[in-house]
């Protein structure tokens, strides 16, 4: 274990990203005695926060729990504040108010705010001046998930400089981070496009999105807790899950017969359904009147209230025409309509209401009713949850019976539902798992600034486990003939949660600042007049991350970050790659051919890797020539070739095999050093049984290279998975060296 003293320990703990509180301190004893203790605590953690989130599955009370933040931050601060709502959710939070005392006030225009709490809906937040407001409260907030989404980016600006700030919504979908990330947006953690660049990368499987780095996730959540709660059920903050146990729930699918043989094509036996989005709504009418008989059937055997959800008008006509006692809500109502309607739901005044999940599937609690038939399904996933979930929660008191109605035709879409219902349980649980490792509300957490740090040796080399930081200052002073190394290429890819990974950075700025501890480093331990090799390419900045596309001088920052710390900049090559396999691997829209010749300024070329090449210059009489070169072991045409500016005769898969190297958690594209690459550089610019050094050893490629080609090597290695193949592959180089010549390797490439 290694303890840190001085500006590289300041440096990491500042890498560590803090959202930093800016609320208010309250007291268990200022919270009303209605709410339950997980409640309380949430809500002292949020107030204390200022600007928070809080995501809380269905039920657990997170209308309770933002009226109370409201409540104090209004008595303790004195300013108003203004709740948003889905439409019909307004009235209700209302009468939730009155449960614990709190009167809010409900406005359809700025006339009608009064001091204290006032809630509106969404549809008329355009109507109100957000600067009269000294909170904001975002009910339902998963509608800041649509990245470029328009309601998104207005309620972010619009709400800019409102001090106080919660968003509450059920646990965001775990496979959309942008949800997350739009909630840091809007409550100034950090900006969207910023934590998108800090720890998403470009998904080359899925064109256009972006995957969470695997070895940033730790990261990710430690920063999304130090601003959110998120809960399933009280025990996760460790709380009795007493009075919170979900009833019984039981789906059944009834799929009634479509005639396989209507509308079919010509020559087919029997017709193929079609079920995309563009041609779902035509296949769901084949089985309209059936379904709708089928639902009709099963309400007569239902003798309380019953909620039946339809995603077409047409399927409302139909069940309000089958069955005249139920009352329908649909999209041209107005407000006042479906709000009451609501009401008359939840009061029993309606037996059977029948509306639209995109109506009334959010924010609603309908605990009053416990059937549900569903008349036909869309392929999304969220609006079935959701329609569910307003009667399956926490204080419903009896089990819960959904029926589902579909055509035989349409099974496929009830199959991808199951699918993207097991996918969301299994994501959801190792999301859970995650955010709750580091939730705040459970007490601080301190960050590790320790390392493990040991040493293998053999014949003619050494390796360090730990951060190069530190472990270079144990090199002697100008002792290494040779530095080659690939730098993490900035905050491409992340191998390690440590901070002392410089991958494990918020961009380039940081990487270069991290980087800078060694370069003088560097500088010192080497030979006078000797060379740094430093592997690197052009980094690509995406529009949806960056602002805007392109391409980044990451060759450049590394050259001015090297001189300033006493190299001398002193040659490059370009090594050649093809742009084919880049854009077979990355769909890069700039290399595909209908891009060409859709708009050609988006086309570009493809990026080669390159080597820059640093001098140490000083008194020529100090200097250790490489100088073991005659016409006999370095032919001419063999220069005139590796003179060449650009080697194209690199092979790209050329490399030690990484795959016992590549944890579970790694990235897909690990980049190790060609050894063409290596080998030439070791020739090129070291002597024979010179030292060849490694900042990043990585799996060892340069040193098994430099030990197959009569040098000796010593690196160092932050990441116990890779420290411990660079060992097993430094100990291969040794037992394939036969000893018969230092050159073997060099002879038979040459030739």
């Amino acid at each position: 274990m290694v303890c840190l003293e001085g500006g590289y320990d300041d440096f990491l703990r500042r890498k560590e990203i803090i959202y930093q509180p800016s609320g208010i301190e309250v007291q268990e004893s200022d919270i009303h005695p209605i709410l339950f203790p997980f409640q309380k605590a949430i809500v002292r953690w949020a107030c204390r926060k200022g600007k928070a989130a809080i995501f809380a599955d269905t039920g657990l009370g997170k209308t309770l729990m933002q009226i109370e933040w409201g409540r104090l931050i209004h008595e303790k601060e004195g300013g108003d504040v203004l709740m948003v709502a889905p439409l019909a959710v307004s009235i209700q939070t209302k009468r939730e108010a009155s449960k614990v005392g709190v009167n809010i006030q409900l406005c359809r225009r700025e006339s009608d705010l009064r001091p204290g709490l006032n809630i509106i809906n969404y549809e008329i937040l355009d109507h109100f001046n957000p600067e009269l407001f000294l909170a904001v409260v975002l009910d339902e907030s998963s509608i800041l998930k649509n990245y470029m989404g328009k309601t998104k980016q207005e309620i972010i600006a619009r709400f800019k400089n409102t001090p106080y700030k919660l968003a509450c919504t059920a646990t965001p979908s775990p496979n959309d981070h942008m949800e997350i990330l739009n909630h840091g947006d809007f409550l100034d953690a950090m900006k969207s496009h910023e934590a998108l660049a800090i720890w998403f990368i470009n998904d080359t499987m899925n064109m256009g999105k972006y995957r969470l780095k695997n070895y940033a996730k730790r990261d990710f959540w430690r920063w999304v807790s130090s601003w959110a709660v998120s809960c399933s059920k009280p025990s996760d903050l460790g709380f009795d899950d007493d009075g919170f146990d979900l009833p019984p729930l039981a789906i059944k699918d009834i799929a009634v017969e479509v005639d396989p043989t209507i509308n079919r094509g010509d020559g087919e036996l029997f017709r193929i359904p079609e079920l995309n989005a563009t041609s779902y709504h035509k296949e769901k009418r084949l089985s309209s009147e059936d379904r709708v008989k089928e639902c009709s059937r099963i309400i007569a055997g239902i003798d309380n209230q019953v909620m039946i959800w339809c995603e077409m008008n047409h399927e409302a006509d139909l069940l309000k025409k089958m069955i005249p006692e139920s009352q329908e809500v649909r999209g041209n109502h107005t407000s006042e309509q479906k709000e009451r309607a609501a009401i008359d739901f939840v009061n029993g005044d309606i037996r059977i209401l029948i509306s639209k999940p995109s109506i009334f599937g959010f924010g609603l609690n309908f605990q009053n009713c416990h059937n549900v038939v569903f008349c036909g399904l869309s392929f999304s996933y969220e609006s079935y949850y959701q329609a569910i979930r307003r009667f399956w929660r926490f204080g419903q008191n009896f089990p819960v019976n959904v029926w589902l109605v579909i055509g035989s035709n349409e099974l496929e879409i009830l199959s991808i539902i199951r699918k993207k219902e097991e996918k969301y349980i299994e994501l959801k649980t190792e999301m859970n798992r995650d955010i709750l490792e580091f939730q705040e509300i459970k007490g601080e957490r301190k960050y590790r600034m320790d390392y493990d740090q040991r040493k293998e040796t053999g014949e003619g080399w050494e390796l360090i486990l730990g951060d190069t930081v530190e472990e270079i200052k144990s090199i002697e002073s100008e002792t290494i003939g040779l530095t080659i190394f690939s730098p993490p290429f900035s905050n491409l890819y992340v191998y390690s949660d440590s901070y002392r990974d410089m991958g494990n950075n918020k961009g380039d700025k940081e990487f270069f600042t991290h980087f800078n501890f060694i370069v003088a480093e560097m500088f010192r331990i080497t030979k006078p007049g000797r060379l740094c090799v430093v592997h690197c390419k052009d980094l690509v900045d995406y529009k949806g991350r960056d602002g805007r596309a392109g391409i980044r001088d990451f060759p450049g920052d590394l050259i001015r970050s090297m001189e300033l710390g006493g190299w001398k900049y002193h040659s490059r090559v370009t090594i050649w790659k093809d742009p084919v396999i880049e854009m077979q691997r990355t769909k890069a829209h700039g290399l595909l051919y209908k891009q060409l010749r859709k708009d050609s300024s988006y086309s570009r070329q493809g990026l080669p890797d390159y080597l820059l090449i640093f001098r140490k210059w000083c008194n020529s009489e100090l200097e250790d020539p490489v100088n073991w070169k005659t016409k006999e072991n370095f032919k001419l045409d063999d220069w005139q070739k590796w003179a060449s500016p650009v080697w194209f005769d690199i092979r790209q898969t050329n490399v030690l095999n990484i795959r016992l190297a590549r944890a579970e958690e790694d990235e897909k594209h690990i980049c190790p050093l060609q050894l063409d690459v290596i080998e030439r550089a070791t020739y090129l610019w070291s002597n024979p049984n010179d030292l060849v050094f490694s900042p990043f050893a990585g799996i060892g490629s340069e040193g098994y290279v430099a030990l197959k080609c009569g040098r000796r090597f010593i690196g160092i290695e932050l990441k116990e998975e890779y420290f411990k193949n660079a060992v097993d592959n430094l100990k291969r180089a040794i037992h394939e060296n036969d000893n018969s010549g230092q050159l073997k390797l060099f002879k038979e490439v040459s030739a």
